[in-house]
């Protein structure tokens, strides 16, 4: 019986990409802790993890119709920008302490979701082989 690697990774593989995608968006903050007028970005993981299980890519509308025309290849989530703490005058609004919390802990989950991947391969190699 054939094994789909979609069906033994599950949804974790589509975790890690978007874990990948939140690290360069919250490194992009930080970066620009110092930049006037920049603003935070971030994107909601849970959502775009829950569209990822129904199917549907972040950022894509819904087809009612087959015959509806096919988005373009490239999809992306929904960026959110959230209102600081403490306002700056020069209207960035990065605060640092939180986001380098956030970068810690979208860590921390994406070494986590390698481990589980690494894991799920390590058993597929063993029943390969005949371990």
């Amino acid at each position: 019986m054939p094994i789909s690697l979609d069906d033994a990774f599950g949804i974790h593989e589509q975790a890690v990409k978007f874990r990948a995608q939140r690290t360069e968006l919250l490194a992009a903050n930080i970066a620009n802790a110092d930049t006037p007028g920049y603003k935070a970005r971030d994107f909601d993981f849970a959502q775009a993890l829950q569209q990822a299980m129904q199917g549907q890519r972040p950022g894509e509308l819904a087809r009612t119709d087959a015959r509806h025309i096919a988005p373009a290849a490239h999809y992306s989530y929904e960026q959110l920008y959230h209102t600081p703490l403490q306002p700056s005058v020069d209207g960035n609004t990065v605060d640092i302490h939180i986001e380098k919390a956030k970068f810690s802990e979208n860590a921390m989950q994406y070494m986590t979701s390698l481990q589980f991947l690494n894991s799920k391969i390590s058993g597929l190699r063993k029943a390969i082989r005949g371990e």
